[in-house]
């Protein structure tokens, strides 16, 4: 006989502003969040989301302090510009500092959704407490996991796929990368040097109730991602997101909603491979990729390789991008590169969302490109994704004629094209 399974904890006015904001039907996007493809979330203090299946892509923004970098005042730049330039959601990665003091005061100055990595405050409180991170024990991550849930997080990351089996997995098939998860290379660590299961999946049941108890959505994390391109769809990785399929089902039985993160880097003709794979594996849960990066080879301009592949895997189905800044694999994102990779990566979900048939997505286009053929300038700068870069490069290079650009000056194609259609033009009229 079928069991019913626990009713997700999610407002009818939240539902209810979700559909508004996506243009949906209330009661499909509600059978959809039953069925456990769209996860949304918001209570009310901050900004409903929802993501998933038919509904716009999402991108998140990635900051928080390092051992180097400790200044939450830095971080909340970031996190202004972030929200400034568009980012649906903001993680908080911190590792440096105070990181209860830090994550409480982004939380209480964020205005979006805030995820989390429970993680990296056990490992750094294992090696305060014990001097040796390989020490924590598993009741540490369950009493940081809590300790985050009361402070009001929407979602965390949780490594809960990284296990004796699937580290095995990845030693059958080595890699040329390794392990790049900072998350995941630690429990496998750990999982090797205590000859024990990961805590994570061990008590997974123990830790959906803390979740369910305090209404925070997990995303599946992805320890075992691949971290070069030579290492992508491997065993390892394919290994894990069987795993996290498992636990996807168990989720949706405690009444937690779950989305699954994926890779990583992953040339472009495995791309679309992939998110089959991990629909398929992971009943059709919320897909939230990093990037995925398409070359290993462009340091200082991941933002583009990460753009280029979240462009295709979110057409071809992925549900929620996490955003590459121009520092990723050299250091800690300043201000401005929070804000170059958050647009780089609403750029990739946008255009998905127009191949996708997202409601508005087309139109947007539209309205810019009636404004260029007007060369009404006001409605560009009004209509871009950045108005501000919009304004600035405009700006920069001055024309007499301000009707055109620098560009093309008095030899502009719009004017030419009004001939052509028999339009009357400042020359002619």
């Amino acid at each position: 006989m079928a069991v019913d399974k626990p009713a997700f904890q999610v407002a009818a006015e939240v539902l209810a502003q979700v559909a508004r904001d996506e243009r949906v039907d209330l009661d499909e996007l509600k059978a959809r969040v039953d069925a456990g493809t769209v996860v949304v979330m918001g209570d009310g203090t901050v900004q409903p989301l929802g993501i998933g299946k038919g509904l716009r892509v999402k991108v998140n923004a990635n900051l928080g302090t390092s051992p180097d970098y400790p200044d939450v005042e830095e971080e909340l730049k970031k996190l202004r510009a972030a929200v400034a330039v568009g980012a649906d959601t903001v993680m908080d990665l911190s590792t440096g500092g105070d990181i209860d003091a830090i994550r409480r005061r982004i939380r209480q100055e964020c205005p979006v959704l805030l995820g989390i990595v429970p993680v990296y405050q056990a490992i750094i409180e294992a090696e305060e407490r014990y001097g040796d991170t390989m020490k924590m024990p598993g009741e540490l991550l369950l009493d940081v996991i809590e300790r985050q849930a009361q402070d009001g997080v929407d979602f965390m990351t949780i490594h809960c796929g990284v296990t004796r089996q699937t580290v095995a997995a990845l030693r059958s098939s080595p890699r040329l990368g390794g392990i790049v998860s900072r998350g995941g290379s630690m429990l496998a660590a750990w999982i090797t040097q205590n000859n024990a299961e990961n805590p994570l999946y061990e008590r997974y049941d123990d830790l959906l109730a803390i979740l369910k108890e305090h209404n925070v959505a997990i995303s599946l994390g992805d320890g075992l991602r691949p971290g070069a391109t030579a290492d992508a769809t491997d065993a390892g990785q394919v290994s894990e997101t069987r795993v996290l399929g498992e636990l996807v089902l168990r989720a949706r039985a405690a009444g937690v909603q779950a989305f699954v993160e994926g890779p990583g880097h992953v040339p472009l003709d495995q791309i679309e491979a992939n998110v089959v794979i991990q629909k398929r594996l992971c009943h059709d849960a919320p897909f939230y990729v990093l990037g995925p990066l398409v070359t290993d080879v462009a340091p200082g301009y991941d933002h583009i390789t990460g753009a280029i592949g979240g462009a295709i895997c979110a057409a071809a189905g992925a549900d929620y991008l996490c955003y590459v800044t121009p520092a990723e694999h050299l250091g800690l994102p300043s201000v401005p590169d929070v804000i170059e990779g958050t647009i780089a990566s609403r750029i990739a979900a946008h255009a998905a969302d127009m191949v996708k048939g997202v409601p508005g997505a087309r139109e947007w286009d539209d309205k810019m490109s009636r404004a260029r053929r007007e060369l009404d300038w006001e409605a560009m700068e009004h209509l871009a994704m950045d108005p501000g870069r919009v304004r600035l490069t405009r700006g920069d290079r001055p024309t007499a004629d301000d009707k055109a650009c620098s560009m093309c000056g008095r030899f502009c194609s719009v004017r030419a094209n009004r001939l052509v259609d028999g339009e009357p033009t400042e020359d002619n009229a």
